[in-house]
C-alpha cells in the first residue's frame, strides 16, 4: 500500500497535479492537528479536571468545542467513560461514521464490514482480537454512531499516573483506546 501511495504521488507530482509540500502538510495536519493527538488532550483533560469531566459528560459538543477541536460535519459528540463496571466500545453498523476532528484519519479495520457486524455481536470477541481482555463482572457497552451522533470513548485512567502532567497522560492515550478496542496504556508503556 505504501508502494502505491508513494507511485501515486509520484505521478501527480510530475504532472503537475499535485504539490509533495501540500500533501506534507496535510499528512501533518491530520497527524498533529487534528488527529487522535486532539482525542487525548481532551481526555487527559478529562482526567486531571472533575468540572471538564462533568461537562463531558452533561454536553461533550461544547466542551470539545472549547478545546478548538470542531469537525466540519458537526455532529453532535457524546462522551462515554469506562469504568470498573462498564466498557465501552465505539462502532458504525451502517457505514463508518467517526469523530475526525479528535481522533484523526479512521482505521482501515473500523470500516471494515466484519468489525461493524462483530462489534455488535460478539463485542468481547472483537476485544479479545485487539488484546483487551475484560473482567467477567465488567459489562460491555456498544456505542453506534451515526452521521448526527459521534461517541468518544474516555479510558479509565491508568493506575499510577498521579501527579502526571497533561503532557505525560496525554502519552498514554491511543486513538484505539478512544474507539474503546483497548485500554489506556500503563505508564511503563506510556
Amino acid at each position: 500500500m505504501d508502494a502505491r501511495v508513494r507511485a501515486l504521488e509520484s505521478l501527480l507530482v510530475e504532472k503537475g497535479y499535485l504539490d509533495s509540500a501540500a500533501v506534507d502538510e496535510i499528512i501533518e495536519t491530520y497527524e498533529t492537528r487534528i488527529g487522535p493527538r486532539n482525542g487525548a488532550h481532551v481526555v487527559a483533560k478529562a482526567w486531571l479536571e472533575p468540572d471538564f469531566a462533568d461537562w463531558l459528560k452533561r454536553d461533550a459538543t461544547a466542551a470539545i468545542h472549547s478545546l478548538g477541536y470542531i469537525s466540519r460535519q458537526g455532529e453532535h459528540m457524546v462522551a462515554v467513560f469506562n469504568d470498573d463496571e462498564t466498557h465501552h466500545m465505539v462502532v458504525c453498523t451502517l457505514c463508518s461514521c467517526y469523530p475526525w476532528s479528535v481522533l484523526g484519519l479512521p482505521p482501515t479495520w473500523y470500516k471494515s464490514p466484519p468489525y461493524r457486524s462483530r462489534a455488535v455481536i460478539d463485542p468481547r470477541g472483537v476485544l479479545a482480537e485487539f488484546g483487551t481482555d475484560l473482567l467477567d463482572n465488567v459489562g460491555v457497552e456498544v456505542h453506534d454512531s451515526t452521521a448526527e451522533t459521534r461517541y468518544l470513548v474516555i479510558p479509565a485512567r491508568p493506575d499510577g499516573t498521579d501527579g502526571w502532567s497533561e503532557e505525560q497522560l496525554m502519552a498514554c492515550v491511543s486513538r484505539d483506546s478512544m474507539i474503546g478496542t483497548t485500554l489506556a496504556a500503563k505508564p511503563v508503556a506510556a
